[in-house]
């Protein structure tokens, strides 16, 4: 993993990033840290060339996006035009709402669709991903849901946005995911996993501040390929940008020079 490579997700400023101007405000913020790639996701109503304007300015790249999940699957052109017009090549079905992953006929609708999706986006010269949570790892059959998604789609149709929080959190390996996926895994969120005594829960965390084993996740999503090594965290305990600030700074002690 090279510093480059390195990417925010912009889901984490979400409330920081719904106009313009705060967005400008976000993005500067961002590259200022060291960052010098986003995620775009959850940004507030801005025209994409503004978005494109503001990011080129302040030295970050457009690593992928989150569309939303009922558009890609019902209006994949839509998703599409979003995606190339912010000049990116990846994206990610974000997750399965609506979707009764408990029932075997609705998984296999939506792999399908996502096959047929995925078609689209790859005749386009994008890829298309696939956005985990915990909700994949209950079992279809004898695998997990996750595990059917990927045995049943094409790979040059249907990538792999592996969240190593959400994974854990499913009871699944980190590591191993990152190992089955090898070849389909172009990015990863990277967000860790603190345990918390007073609740007895987990919680979102900043990389290096919980028990994943970032080390060797990050080795075995270089192994599988990986490009884009996005840092998300969901809820952070106090100012986001802290909290991006913090994982960064654990990050560069485990990144090669650009």
């Amino acid at each position: 993993m090279r510093l480059n490579q390195i990417a925010a997700q912009l889901y984490t400023l979400r409330e920081q990033c719904q106009t313009s101007a705060a967005l400008a405000d976000s993005a500067r913020k961002v590259r200022e840290i060291g960052y010098r790639a986003v995620q775009v996701s959850a940004i507030g109503p801005i025209p994409d060339d503004e978005v494109v304007r503001i990011m080129t300015g302040e030295g970050l790249v457009i690593c992928a996006t989150h569309e939303p999940a009922p558009q890609i699957l019902a209006e994949p052109e839509a998703a599409i035009e979003r995606v190339l017009r912010l000049g990116c090549k990846l994206t990610a079905y974000p997750f399965p709402r609506d979707i009764n992953l408990a029932s075997l006929e609705s998984v296999q609708k939506l792999v399908a669709r996502l096959d047929e999706v995925g078609a689209l986006f790859r005749n386009a010269g994008l890829q298309l991903g696939y956005h985990n949570h915990a909700v994949e790892f209950i079992r279809c059959g004898e695998r997990t849901v996750l595990d059917y998604i990927f045995e049943h789609t094409r790979p040059e149709n249907l990538v792999a946005e592996l969240d190593t929080y959400w994974v854990q959190f499913g009871g699944g390996d980190v590591v191993e995911w990152c190992r089955k996926l090898r070849g389909r895994l172009p990015f990863i969120h990277l967000k860790d996993y603190v345990f918390v005594a007073e609740t007895n829960q987990p919680v979102y965390g900043e990389i290096g501040e919980g028990n994943l084993d970032f080390p060797r996740i990050i080795a075995a999503a270089e192994a599988s390929g990986c490009e884009w090594f996005i840092v998300e965290q969901d809820v952070c305990p106090g100012n986001p940008f802290d909290s991006l600030r913090r994982s960064f700074e654990y990050l560069k002690t485990l990144a090669a020079p650009v």
